[in-house]
C-alpha cells in the first residue's frame, strides 16, 4: 500500500541519479560501516567529492552515521548503507531485500 507522504522516496530517487552516489552505495552495502576517506581510496575519487556525496546520501537517509571518532585533529565519520526500498535496491543492481515483498501485480519489470 502506498504511503501518503513519499518525499523521502523522491529525495532518494534524486540522489540515486548521480553515478558516483550509486557507486558509493554499492560499495557500502556489503560492509558493516566505512568512512568517506576509505571510500575515496576504494573508488579512486577525491575525498572532497566522496564526502559531499555521502552527505547527500545521509540527507535522504540512504546512509546513516553510526560513529564519529577523533583522528589526527579532526573527526572521522563512519557510515552504514541503509537502502531498504526494493525499487532503490533494484536501481543499484542489488535486487530486492525480500523476494516476497514488492509489487504484487504479477507483471514483469520494464
Amino acid at each position: 500500500m502506498a504511503r501518503p507522504d513519499r518525499s523521502d522516496d523522491n529525495d532518494l530517487l534524486v540522489a540515486l541519479h548521480h553515478p558516483l552516489r550509486r557507486r558509493i552505495l554499492r560499495e557500502m552495502v556489503d560492509r558493516e560501516a566505512i568512512s568517506p576517506r576509505e571510500l575515496a581510496a576504494v573508488l579512486e575519487h577525491p575525498l572532497s567529492n566522496v564526502s559531499y556525496h555521502v552527505r547527500v546520501l545521509a540527507a535522504c537517509a540512504a546512509v546513516i552515521l553510526v560513529e564519529t571518532k577523533p583522528v589526527r585533529g579532526s573527526m572521522q565519520h563512519i557510515y552504514r548503507a541503509r537502502v531498504e526500498a526494493p525499487w532503490a535496491r533494484q536501481v543499484l543492481g542489488l535486487g530486492e531485500t525480500d523476494p516476497d515483498e514488492g509489487e504484487s501485480s504479477g507483471g514483469t519489470a520494464t
